[in-house]
């Protein structure tokens, strides 16, 4: 395993290509299949290529030899449909193990012999599980959607005989494969986990999905949901495999990698089946488009499926070597759930409203559905709920008339079947473990399991934790132990850090923890309930402030339970408590949308005392909200009386009102009322309902409205827009043409509102537009613009994660060499993330509109003929953006140079004495003793051979010409040492230093004093280090040398070119760059063994010095820690380096060779980087150096 870590580490390994594609052409028939074993058996065996492990090894194992021969580095097993469900077929389920346990051993000895061959480039072995012919998310009986063929336990038993086999047939890792259902996927994941656990040792996984031409899985997910599924597993890599071939792959596979917190695999076809069901795409058009991939970061693994052959594997081999693999993401810790969709629980979401009314103890009508066995109808409540707004529903059975687990069961694959409603993740919620777990069976999305709790102790609590980290799932964690309900604040949270850590300790992902800290009724009457909504509100604000990465839930409706019947004071309680409680951390809830109120519209006194009694902030709190409650009840018909009085504001006050309150009856009647009052449509959008939209994301992001009230305010927006739609384009029959706009919502997003209203407004100003909709791919983005001509661009977004699309639509028309202009707009875009982050991804025009309005005046300045003086003031203010943002940003990444250099650090301790002090002149150092040193990995990227060394020389395709290259580099060093080709030269010596604040005080031969001004790092988050730090405030010493392999060099390259010789030339100079590394690599061992001393016993090895593992460190000016090179100058003058050598300065600071090095040595040190700078430490070192500003600016990178 540890081998397969670090080659993942180095370089994109290759997977075999298809298995099946092979064994096509060795055309076996049925005697083939049976072989001697099978002879007799009474089935048909023909086209069972699993069994071929045991009747043809030979062939397997010859397939296996073509593909490593071709430069894979993994090989799959011949067992994808090796399992009990898919072998029953052929009457061999009783072979399951035997089959792979043989399949296993036969690639194992090809990966070996390879290995055997080539040792340090190991071949692995990957274990092929397929998804078996049966689905467990979808039924097979048009007339029972719940109907299912085969079960969760059937399926992971099947799995667990196969992993079984391959684990003791010897392989590396296995590989879950061609998964069209996640449910599949996890019952495999379910399976190996639990052989894992039992054998107490792991091997890696891979899960591999499949999709559509949807863009989905079969079972209707998508890549980001499907991969929120899955990621428990924790596997090596999440791959996408067969489907498409590698082109069309391409946009899926960004999605994929995009949220992948692991290495990302890919292996597709070669194309398309064409009609006689063979692939067209050769080897070469193949490896071109999974180029396409490297060339993009975003794969660790890539191989071939369907269609693909050794040939085509060989092609990959050709260019894999050139890129670097994905690197690996570091841990986002983000909660998501998904159901056919995936859902972030984040603080951009607000609040994540789950709704309530599919559980049988809050919903009546539910539950009486569920007993009388009328699940479709059952079906509508929850339906109703995701049009309302939910972003995930609470399925709970637990009733004494109904049989839980069934019921659980049959209603989830019912929903299953749903995709409007199956989109959003579950709560599976139970107080019994087996309807848990029933539920968790029937699910492929990742759900929220409702509840653990410490109830009954922590053996039984770590082990359903585990079980629910098995299937997949985040867990609610209610706050109950074995003393009972925790009802205090301390009691809360007390039990909140226990089971956090008793959880995190075990290593349940802490994103994955969902707290119930117990929503329970206040303003009863009893004084003990009082301090029950506050306690929760602070035990919220304490969870999310000390247990990292934790979320925090509960069920709102428990609140106001002593007034049932009275909904205002309901629905004052709800809206007044989720303020509080969100704005104190609490992520998601369990709410019912009919009880919620917008909070500005709760009338002041009901507020005041709903609040009060929430925050227990006077002790009749809870007497004056039901004293209150009663005055509600006896006014409620007046109030009704009156419900339509603001029907009587003005336009803009009754706008405001229906688009708050989501009041839709009347929306049509007065846009057309505003239109013949305004005299335009547009005057009616932009000053009546854009300003009240407005208003309703402030009121969202402030926590004060809620999804689905947002949702019923869009739905009366639309029916607005669409009542003015038609006097917008009666207006403008005779308009002209004024282009081909193309729009859409980027990916991710389904918000179309804005989009709509302004391919409205365009339209009316006379272009012509294409509006592709919501959730748009990059690539279909791009296809569309340049297939259909479009002139310009416009991209909508509503949401932060449409910022980064929008990203990667410009990024997919720059690679495609587009220039069409681009227009962005929507709620979460501005000016100055357009200008840093959007516009520079591409080379065409990207400008950003404000509003319906001003697009058509950005379009009329693009598309007329001034359009090139508009785009040059457009990047004219960007360009001054991002020099603003550099600034802020600059200013934000550091810390002031005056609080650093205030930081307590304990002076250096002086170094040895040095055994001997002053210069010493190397005039003529033997170039034979330095070639040892030289460290070779970066010689060969210089002539376009990336790899480590000297792995690369057994490259299967660079290691010959390595070799070769490595050999010629060999010779002609023998011959600069034999011949004395190049003159090595040094000087190097040892005096008195020592610190004081950031300089550095060097004292020279005859006993004056230089100063040597340092930078110090001021990034945030680093350790603030200045190379003064590591010299003591006095007594110290430090070393100081210049070095060069350069001389005679220019000669040298002269006679090989003149000679014809180009090769030798460039040959020669890269060498003396390695030797001049080498030599200065054996002036520091001279100085730390000879001159210094403090190095003793037996003398490191080359390859240890080379690596550097020794005490002390040699900086050179221009490194990281000294990027200065104006301070060869001072070394230069302490050395006397140009009296005694052949190397000069220029008054440009670069050394004459320009293969030459010059620096510090100091006795302990680390390496670091200065990075950037403010302007008070550039202020202050050019003055430190005698320099003016602008001098230091030219020398110092990453200056302020």
């Amino acid at each position: 395993m540890n081998d397969l870590i670090q080659a993942l580490g180095q370089r994109i390994l290759l997977l075999d290509g298809g298995f099946g594609t092979m064994v096509q052409q060795y055309g076996f028939g049925e005697e083939e299949y049976r072989g001697e074993r099978f002879a007799a058996w009474p089935g048909r065996l023909a086209g069972c290529n699993d069994l071929l492990s045991l009747t043809q090894p030979e062939a397997v194992e010859r397939i296996h030899a073509a593909y490593l021969e071709a430069g894979a580095d993994i090989v799959t097993t011949d067992s994808f449909n090796a399992n009990a469900l898919s072998l029953a077929e052929y009457g061999l389920e009783e072979h399951v193990y035997e089959i792979c346990r043989a399949a296993a051993a036969v690639a194992r000895g090809a990966a070996d012999a390879f290995t055997a061959r080539t040792p340090l480039t190991p071949r692995f072995v990957g274990g092929s599980m397929g998804p078996t012919s049966h689905t467990l998310s979808l039924s097979s009986d048009v007339d029972s959607p719940a109907a299912r063929d085969v079960a969760f336990d059937a399926m992971a038993r099947a799995y667990r005989e196969q992993a079984r086999g391959l684990l003791d047939g010897g392989v590396d890792l296995l590989l879950l494969e061609t998964f069209f259902d996640a449910l599949n996927a996890k019952a495999a994941i379910y399976a190996v986990e639990e052989l894992f656990a039992e054998r107490g040792a792991r091997v890696p996984v891979i899960v591999s999905g499949t999709l559509t031409e949807s863009g989905r899985t079969l079972a209707g997910q998508t890549v980001e949901a499907f991969y929120a599924s899955v990621a428990h597993a924790e596997p090596l890599a999440v791959s996408l495999n067969c489907s498409f071939g590698a082109r069309a792959l391409l946009p899926y596979l960004e999605r994929l990698a995009a949220v992948a917190e692991t290495r990302v695999a890919v292996y597709p076809n070669a194309g398309l089946p064409n009609v006689m069901g063979g692939y067209d795409e050769t080897p070469a058009m193949f490896a071109a488009d999974v180029e396409e991939y490297m060339r993009r970061g975003l794969v660790n693994i890539a191989g071939g499926c369907c269609g693909t052959t050794p040939d085509h594997i060989r092609e990959l081999a050709k260019i894999a070597g050139r890129y670097a693999p994905r690197p690996l993401p570091a841990p986002r810790r983000t909660t998501v759930l998904s159901g056919l969709e995936p859902l972030r629980v984040v603080p951009e979401a607000n609040f994540i409203n789950i709704g309530e009314r599919t559980n049988v103890a809050g919903s009546a009508k539910f539950a009486g559905l569920i007993r009388a066995g009328a699940y479709e109808e059952a079906l509508s409540v929850a339906r109703a709920q995701v049009e309302a707004g939910a972003q995930a529903i609470d399925v709970c059975m637990d009733d004494g008339l109904i049989d839980g687990p069934e019921a659980m069961r049959t209603f989830l694959r019912m929903v299953s079947a749903e995709p409007e409603i199956a989109r959003v993740p579950v709560m599976i919620d139970s107080s019994d473990w087996e309807v848990i777990e029933a539920g968790l069976q029937c699910m492929q999305g990742k759900c929220l399991v409702n509840s653990l709790s410490l109830k009954e102790g922590e053996a039984e609590f770590l082990r359903r934790a585990a079980l629910v980290r098995r299937y997949g799932a985040a867990a609610v964690v209610m706050l109950f132990d074995e003393q009972g309900q925790a009802d205090t604040y301390a009691r809360k949270i007390a039990v909140a850090q226990r089971a956090y850590d008793l959880l995190t300790g075990s290593g349940f992902p802490a994103e994955d923890i969902v707290f119930d800290p117990n929503i329970l009724a206040i303003a009863t009457g009893m004084e003990a309930h009082d301090a029950y909504a506050r306690d929760y509100i602070e035990a919220v604000r304490w969870i999310r402030a000390n247990l990292p990465h934790a979320k925090v839930t509960g069920g709102v409706s428990n609140l106001s339970f002593a007034f049932r019947g009275n909904n205002a004071v309901r629905e004052a309680l709800h809206s007044a408590f989720l303020c509080h409680a969100i704005a104190a951390g609490m992520d998601l809830g369990i709410v019912n949308t009919q009880l919620l109120k917008v909070y500005s519209d709760i009338e002041p006194e009901l507020l005041e005392r709903a609040e009060d009694a929430i925050l227990c902030r006077r002790p009749d709190a809870a007497e004056r909200l039901a004293d209150y409650a009663q005055q509600v009840r006896a006014a409620a018909d007046e109030r009704t009386a009156a419900s339509d009085a603001w029907r009587e504001g003005t336009l803009a006050e009754r706008f405001d009102h229906a688009l708050l309150r989501g009041v839709a009856d009347y929306a049509e009647e007065d846009a057309l009322e505003g239109c013949r009052t305004l005299g335009s449509p547009m005057r009616v959008i932009d000053t009546l309902l854009m300003p009240a939209m407005e208003r309703v994301g402030e009121l969202f992001g402030a926590g004060k409205m809620f999804l689905p009230q947002v949702v019923k305010s869009a739905r009366v927006m639309k029916r607005a827009v669409a009542a003015l739609t038609p006097y917008i384009e009666g207006g403008d029959a005779e308009r002209p043409r004024g282009g081909r706009v193309l729009i859409a919502t980027v990916k991710g997003d389904v918000h179309d509102i804005g989009k709509n209203i302004v391919a409205v407004v365009m339209a009316c100003n006379g272009y012509e537009i294409r509006d592709l909709g919501v959730m748009v791919e990059a690539g279909r983005i791009a296809d569309e613009a340049a297939a259909w001509g479009a002139d310009a661009i416009c991209l909508s977004g509503l949401i932060t994660p449409s910022l980064d699309e929008m990203i990667r639509v410009c990024e997919e028309l720059e690679r495609r060499g587009m220039r069409t202009p681009v227009v962005i707009g929507g709620a979460t875009t501005s000016d100055m993330h357009t200008a840093v982050k959007i516009a520079p991804a591409y080379s065409g025009p990207v400008v950003r509109s404000e509003n319906a309005s001003r697009n058509n005046a950005i379009l009329a300045r693009l598309l007329g003929p001034d359009r090139d003086r508009y785009v040059a003031e457009v990047r004219e203010a960007q360009e001054a953006l991002r020099e603003e943002y550099r600034r802020t940003e600059q200013a934000r990444r550091l810390v002031p140079v005056v609080e650093v250099r205030r930081e307590k650090r304990r002076p250096a301790a002086p170094a040895p004495r040095p055994a001997h002090t002053g210069r010493l002149v190397f005039p003529d150092f033997d170039a034979a003793d330095v070639v040892p040193l030289i460290d070779w990995n970066f010689f060969f990227p210089a002539w376009g051979l990336k790899g480590r060394w000297p792995e690369l020389l057994d490259h299967p395709e660079k290691g010959p010409e390595a070799r070769k290259l490595h050999d010629d580099a060999q010779a002609l060093l023998r011959r600069i040492a034999d011949e004395r080709l190049l003159k090595l030269q040094a000087v190097v010596g040892i005096f008195p230093a020592r610190s004081e604040g950031d300089d550095l005080y060097i004292t020279d031969t005859r006993g004056r004093e230089r100063r040597l001004p340092m930078l110090r790092n001021q990034t945030r988050g680093e350790e603030h280090l200045s190379l003064a730090d590591f010299i003591a405030p006095q007594g110290d010493h430090i070393a100081l040398f210049a070095a060069t392999a350069g001389i005679g060099l220019r000669e040298l390259t002269e006679k090989f070119r003149a000679e014809g010789d180009d090769y030798g030339a460039i040959l020669s100079k890269l060498l003396a760059d390695r030797l001049t590394e080498a030599f200065a690599e054996t002036l520091h061992a001279f100085v730390r063994r000879e001159m210094w001393g403090y190095e003793t016993g037996p003398a490191p090895e080359p390859e240890q010095i080379v690596r550097g593992e020794y005490r002390g460190r040699r900086m050179a000016f221009g490194y990281p820690a000294t990027p200065d090179h104006s301070l060869k100058r001072d070394v230069f003058d302490l050395l006397a380096v140009e009296m005694t050598t052949g190397m000069k300065l220029t008054e440009n600071y670069m050394i004459d060779p320009g293969e030459a090095l010059c620096g510090l040595m100091l006795h302990d040190a680390c390496y670091f980087s200065v990075g950037a700078i403010d302007t008070k430490q550039l202020l202050d070192y050019a003055r430190r150096r005698g320099m003016t500003p602008e001098e230091v600016r030219k020398l110092i990178p990453n200056n302020a």
